[in-house]
């Protein structure tokens, strides 16, 4: 028995591990997360990169070339590399179609947040004329059921 453990001592380590590992709780595959709200799909999509930006372009330009190509991953690491090996003074007209449409979403999302506000308040005022009303119905039917009381 040298060098050999018994069983004994390796059911004892699984215990232990099971055991830690009970007091882990499981999350919920399908449930989405209680706190968090669901995406608008009126929202604006954010700009691209520069280098997203760069690209589209490189995307085109690769698939003329290797048209026999489907893999994605061969199109962004080649991607990737040409971004990496280009200098600042290449780069600049990509940074500046990027820096511009920075500047369009920014106007699209300052609209966007001042209708959302206007549609809240609009939404609150709603809510509250609709508890007024319900208010007024409940004070109705009570001195209705307090005159069939009397009758009896």
């Amino acid at each position: 028995m040298k060098g050999g453990k018994s069983k004994a001592s390796t059911a004892k380590k699984a215990d232990t591990k099971l055991a830690v590992k009970k007091g882990i709780e499981k999350k919920t595959k399908g449930a989405p997360p209680k706190g968090k709200a669901g995406k608008d799909p009126n929202r604006p999509k954010r700009p691209p990169s520069a280098f997203f930006v760069f690209m589209e372009q490189f995307r085109k330009d690769f698939k003329e070339k290797n048209p026999k190509n489907k893999l994605v991953s061969v199109v962004g690491k080649a991607g990737g590399d040409k971004w990496k090996s280009l200098s600042e003074s290449e780069k600049a007209p990509y940074v500046a179609k990027a820096e511009k449409l920075k500047v369009e979403y920014q106007k699209k999302i300052k609209a966007y947040d001042a209708n959302e506000e206007t549609r809240k308040e609009s939404a609150d005022e709603e809510a509250s004329d609709k508890s007024k009303s319900e208010v007024s119905d409940d004070d109705d039917g009570s001195d209705e059921e307090g005159d069939d009381e009397d009758d009896d």
